[in-house]
């Protein structure tokens, strides 16, 4: 299957996280929030400049520059 960012998926498809990019920090801190290879994440809506997304039984809200470093596929 092909890989995509974040930014480029449906609402309420999940999705299994197969990279997560960036600098190192930019890496910890997603991982953090529930960004890890393997995970499923979930778009729940785009408001703005911002997407809220479900991951790790959280809702989390993160800029699209950060979902353009979350490839899924």
């Amino acid at each position: 299957m092909k890989m995509m960012p974040l930014t480029m998926v449906k609402e309420g498809k999940p999705n299994i996280i197969r990279k997560v990019g960036g600098k190192e920090e930019t890496r910890r801190f997603l991982e953090n929030l529930g960004f890890v290879v393997g995970g499923t994440v979930t778009v729940v809506s785009l408001i703005g400049g911002n997407m809220i997304v479900n991951v790790k039984d959280s809702r989390v809200a993160i800029g699209k520059d950060m979902a353009n470093k979350i490839m899924v596929g």
